[in-house]
């Protein structure tokens, strides 16, 4: 009896939650990634900020609030606090000095808003006063201030930074376009871990920044790294090295600029494709150098694949040209020097002496009849030395087709 008791209860209690429907959310929506808006404008004497805000990143201002709903008619005190706030946390300078907002203006929009697609509409939008029956919900409308600033001239280097809400990271991003007196505008996206950023930097400025970004690039990508040390493995004299290295530059360098321009193929099957290539390559010259290698022609090799390269470093660059300002030429030169720099840095660590460079080297001078063989590690197919350069030539064939398995399988396996 009783377990026939509580199936009917159970049926009972579902059916009614079913009838009351799903309780009202409590907790504010939040979206995993954010954007603030906003303009830097110049004119002759003053510089703009016209900036829009999600209310949800404005933790320390507290709206006055009916139910969800905010009170615009009490809430000019906090809008003030808020306007305070954010004065402080998205930062003008000129020349380096911080500049200090000579007058501020601020009100609350709807999320569907759409002003702040043209500085103009944003400029007479936060000026308007919001309608009396606009309904704003807590953590789902907007912030959007005007800040103005003397500046002493418009020629200066100017820079922003943003601090709104750093605990967000790189989930809450500033996208600012910039508007400078007399010159086309740009556009570009930081986030509070980007620090100050130059917004019309000088040509030694973006010229710095991109060599770093190329050195950081190439130290970083293990890919690129893994092809030069396959490229190099089985070199031992510097004008071959220097041959090979060249052919690798200026093809990647091709690829790098036409990429740069927009001339590479724009399918969203292209950068897998790439990747895929990439691997291949590695894969190609870590086979070539265990089963025999061709330094007559390694250099074309290098060349070809070093084109499929310079797709793959255009990719590292891309999202960063935004920082060049006016000098584009300059930036992408400046971050192929770093990319060089950075390659010159890991073949220097390739071309101290290690066992196996040792091992070939004495087989060369003890064995100068089949230097060939030893030094290109073809096993076969070439005229045979005493029986003590064979014994000489097996290890260190041996170490280095080690070394290249186990350098190609660690790199591939994060890329296949």
């Amino acid at each position: 009896m009783t377990g026939r008791c509580r199936v009917p209860l159970a049926v009972g209690l579902i059916a009614a939650a079913l009838a009351v429907g799903p309780l009202p959310a409590v907790a504010h929506e939040f979206s995993l990634e954010s954007v603030m808006n906003g303009f830097v404008k110049l004119e002759p004497r003053e510089a703009h900020l016209v900036v829009r805000v999600p209310l949800h990143v404005l933790k320390a201002v507290r709206f006055p609030l009916e139910g969800r709903e905010i009170v615009l008619a009490r809430a000019d005190p906090d809008i003030h606090q808020a306007l305070a706030v954010l004065g402080r946390d998205v930062s003008l300078f000129e020349d380096g000095h911080l500049l200090v907002p000579v007058g501020a203006v601020g009100r609350l929009s709807l999320p569907s808003d759409r002003s702040f697609d043209r500085y103009e509409d944003a400029v007479a939008h936060v000026s308007r006063v919001v309608p009396a029956a606009a309904s704003i919900y807590a953590d789902q409308g907007y912030l959007d201030a005007h800040f103005r600033y003397a500046v002493s001239s418009p020629a200066s280097g100017f820079a922003i930074r943003t601090t709104v809400a750093p605990e967000l990271k790189d989930y809450l991003k500033l996208a600012v376009r910039y508007l400078p007196l007399g010159e086309p505008g740009r556009a570009m996206v930081i986030t509070s871990r980007s620090g100050t950023v130059s917004l019309n930097p000088a040509w030694y400025q973006a010229a710095g920044g991109f060599i770093a970004l190329g050195i950081a690039h190439i130290l970083s990508g293990f890919d690129h790294l893994l092809f030069l040390l396959c490229l190099v493995i089985p070199v031992l004299r510097l004008r071959q090295v220097v041959s090979v290295v060249t052919a690798f530059t200026v093809a990647h360098s091709f690829t790098l600029l036409g990429s740069a321009y927009g001339l590479s193929p724009a399918g969203a099957w292209f950068p897998p494709f790439v990747e895929t290539a990439i691997a291949a390559s590695i894969v190609y010259l870590a086979l070539e150098n265990i089963v025999g290698v061709g330094l007559e022609r390694r250099w074309l090799i290098t060349g070809l694949f070093g084109l499929v390269h310079g797709f793959g470093f255009s990719y590292g660059l891309r999202e960063n040209l935004q920082f060049a300002g006016s000098h584009l030429l300059v930036s992408l030169f400046s971050f192929n020097v770093g990319i060089e720099i950075g390659q010159l840095a890991a073949l220097d660590a390739r071309t101290r002496r290690h066992p196996a460079q040792d091992g070939l080297a004495a087989a060369r001078r003890e064995c100068p009849g089949d230097a060939r063989a030893v030094v290109g590690w073809r096993v076969a197919g070439r005229r045979r030395g005493p029986a003590r350069c064979a014994a000489r030539r097996r290890p260190a064939v041996a170490q280095a087709a080690a070394r290249t398995g186990f350098l190609s399988g660690t790199c591939l396996h994060p890329l296949l």
